[in-house]
């Protein structure tokens, strides 16, 4: 992907950038976060409303450019499989909810992980 198509996409409003990330993720079958050295996932707290939230990319590439001056962080691949069979229980067991393909401008779609999952599956029946 070039850098102009990156930008483009990732000047998306949120709403857009979730249903880019619904789409792309039924293609690839993989969910992408950010780690850090040991290993432990991002997890981000809104100065808003106190919400933790991992934030989650539909490829390697975008989780990059939001990484981009944070050292230690490295991308992870998740199998959607195991995105649903294990994230999103852990994840709502932890209260922990999951921010959708967080934009240049920080703007992210926050959602609870078993509604995600709804989402992926419901796009998944039509694919």
């Amino acid at each position: 992907m070039s850098d102009e198509q990156l930008t483009s996409v990732l000047e998306l409003s949120g709403e857009e950038r979730y249903d880019y990330f619904l789409s792309e993720v039924l293609e690839e079958r993989e969910v992408w976060i950010l780690i850090n050295s040991e290993n432990r996932f991002l997890s981000i707290v809104s100065e808003e409303d106190g919400v933790a939230h991992l934030p989650v990319w539909p490829s390697s590439e975008f989780a990059v450019a939001y990484a981009k001056g944070a050292g230690d962080l490295t991308t992870k691949s998740i199998s959607l499989p195991d995105f649903f069979r294990k994230w999103v229980p852990g994840l709502s067991k932890d209260g922990l909810h999951i921010g959708v393909f967080p934009g240049l401008d920080k703007t992210v779609w926050i959602t609870e992980p078993g509604e995600l999952k709804e989402d992926l599956q419901d796009e998944l029946s039509s694919f």
